[in-house]
């Protein structure tokens, strides 16, 4: 996109960049507010897997369970579409706003409902709120932050998954056994308020309001219409993965029908030809979090299965990976590792690939369970060093009024990989004889043992590791066609 000509033939001095990082004074309020949203997402999705059992179990919906992670996926799906559009064309303010009131009260929803299917709704309302908070929180990083800050930023993003990786299962199973699984929910949503006070007047001050005032604001609704047909074929897609009869064909026909229309309307040209540049930054995300997602489903189901430990040690074992990818992050974020963030993105998607195809391991008696939790320190430690570097990209190579637009397209690739590969590696680990594993999210391995699937077939497992090594692997490759020199044609999605 060409500069506007100057009006005045000897254009002013450009005013000098605030001083500081993303915590000095001009940013400070700013990142401490947005931060703080990004840990009570955080908080909730390691808190909410360990008391969804017992609530399930409480409710008598221990046949909804997996449902309770899909119905998240799939609205926050149409929720990442929508608030990329409505960030383009009012600003990210009020898709924030809004995105966290209904993950809230979603929370709220489920924390109060008597019956599953209450509760399956609140996650549903949930994961739209959170699908619309993702993609504005990306919106204001590229409005509100100079690009040398916006590696530090979403480092930071990384290292508030620390502490709830390691407290938030801990903290969760000590509220449920001593005040009950409905706390888990109920509690979360009095701490909203505080990063609604102080991250909200910064980003009114910084980030509001359209990028261009004269464009408009109408919605398109060509894309709304592509977002309903992504999330509703994900719902059916997830479902014919969960129940392996043949008339789950037609559910799963569908499914593939409705989402490879949106996919491509919703995505950058040439992303699946992982086309150099923005598709292939776009398609990298999908495939890292696709594989290391589908893998880590089913770690702390193999440890409580094949080795014997109860769930609470076998989720510790994951506990290091929240250390290690912030380390990679950090790494990642300093400015002198620029001219090398191409390369090390290539390092890290090997090292996903060495984490998953080393974990089933521990299926020889001989080899130490805490291998599998060193393993995927290594596997964690090479997220970081891509998942954080993808969203720099994507904001460089995206001009100012199309962020929103390709941070959806981002955080889509994402979760359309994770509920794709996780329902193809449940249905192989169902079909080889793993037990009745749900296909979205942590319900492969939380549905397992809330049936109390200890009968798993140790084969079953490499079913799903050694897959995801290899779809790790081609992430590698990937991640050599990110070159933004290299980029050719247009970086907007089809519209």
């Amino acid at each position: 996109m060409s500069a506007l000509e100057p009006r005045i033939s000897v254009p002013a001095a450009a005013p000098p960049p605030p001083p500081g990082g993303v915590f000095g004074a001009a940013y400070r309020t700013l990142s401490i507010g947005i931060i703080s949203v990004v840990f009570l997402i955080a908080f909730e999705a390691t808190a909410v897997g360990t008391a969804m059992p017992v609530a399930a179990r409480e409710l008598d919906g221990v046949g909804l369970y997996a449902f309770a992670f899909s119905a998240y996926f799939t609205t926050s799906l149409f929720g990442m579409v929508l608030s990329g559009q409505w960030a383009d064309r009012q600003g990210p303010l009020r898709p924030l706003t809004v995105g966290i009131g209904a993950f809230a009260a979603g929370l709220v929803c489920s924390g109060t409902a008597g019956v599953m299917g209450v509760f399956v709704l609140g996650r549903a309302v949930q994961g739209f709120g959170g699908g619309l908070v993702i993609v504005a929180l990306y919106v204001v990083v590229s409005r509100a932050y100079e690009e040398r800050l916006r590696p530090a930023i979403m480092a930071a993003f990384a290292a508030s998954w620390v502490v709830p990786s390691i407290v938030g299962p801990l903290a969760a199973g000590s509220v449920t056994e001593h005040l009950g699984w409905r706390w888990v929910f109920l509690g979360i949503p009095a701490l909203v308020v505080v990063p609604l006070v102080v991250a909200l007047p910064a980003i009114r001050r910084s980030a509001s309001g359209p990028v261009d005032p004269g464009a408009p604001a109408a919605f398109d609704r060509r894309r709304i219409r592509f977002a309903f047909g992504i999330s509703l074929g994900a719902g059916l897609l997830q479902y014919a993965a969960q129940d392996l009869r043949w008339l789950s064909l037609l559910p799963g026909i569908a499914g593939v029908a409705l989402l490879v229309p949106a996919v491509r309307g919703l995505m950058p040209r040439g992303t699946y030809l992982a086309r150099r540049g923005l598709p292939s930054v776009v398609l990298l995300r999908g495939v890292a979090g696709g594989a290391f997602i589908g893998a880590e489903s089913f770690v702390p189901l193999m440890l409580v299965t094949q080795r014997g430990l109860s769930p609470t040690l076998a989720g510790f074992s994951l506990a290091l990976g929240g250390v290690t990818w912030a380390a990679g992050s950090w790494v990642q974020s300093k400015g002198r590792m620029a001219p090398y963030r191409e390369r090390l993105m290539v390092i890290g998607m090997v090292m996903v690939a060495f984490a998953i195809a080393a974990a089933p391991a521990v299926l020889i008696d001989s080899v130490p369970v805490w291998s599998v939790g060193l393993a995927w320190g290594v596997g964690c430690l090479g997220m970081g060093l891509v998942i954080g570097p993808t969203s720099v990209l994507l904001l460089e190579l995206s001009a100012p009024e199309e962020a929103g637009a390709n941070s959806a397209a981002l955080q889509i690739s994402d979760a359309l990989a994770n509920v794709v590969l996780l329902a193809a590696v449940g249905a192989a680990f169902a079909a080889l004889g793993g037990g009745a594993v749900g296909a979205a999210g942590a319900a492969g391995a939380g549905h397992a043992l809330a049936e109390g699937a200890g009968s798993a077939h140790p084969g079953a497992f490499l079913a799903v590791f050694l897959p995801m090594s290899v779809v790790a692997l081609a992430g590698a490759w990937v991640a050599t066609r990110l070159d933004p020199a290299a980029a050719a044609g247009s970086s907007a999605p089809k519209s």
